[in-house]
């Protein structure tokens, strides 16, 4: 079993930047891939980007390339999301998930464990 808690989130304005944390407790941490999600109002879930046990990385909408980049600490538990020249769009709960798998995927039933969500609000 893996606990996820992720944090970080908050109101920012557009062009500004944050640092989303999603730190892990159970198993052994890298032995997992893991995964950042997110969830507009009335949308489904969207990958966002996925890093696997070596650090390898995976980003999903064009629009984020560029400008999100999650990362790992294996040692810390945690794995990072740094969003810079955040978006109105970009406005939505964002979940970390873990994979108990080396390799990343990027479909939301592909990983088995999720923490709460941290809401992201861009303002205009």
């Amino acid at each position: 079993q893996v606990q996820l808690v992720e944090s970080g989130g908050g109101l920012v304005q557009a062009g500004g930047s944050l640092r989303l944390s999603c730190a892990a407790s159970g198993r052994t941490f890298s032995n997992y891939a893991l995964g950042w999600f997110r969830q507009a109002p009335g949308k489904e879930r969207e990958f966002v980007a996925a890093i696997n046990w070596s650090g390898g990385r995976t980003y999903g909408p064009d629009s984020v390339k560029g400008r999100f980049t999650i990362s790992r600490e294996n040692a810390k538990n945690t794995v990072y999301l740094q969003m810079n020249s955040l978006k109105p769009e970009d406005t939505a709960v964002y979940y970390c998930a873990a994979r108990s798998s080396f390799c990343y995927r990027t479909e939301v039933g592909s990983y088995d464990y999720w923490g709460q969500g941290t809401q992201v609000t861009v303002s205009s």
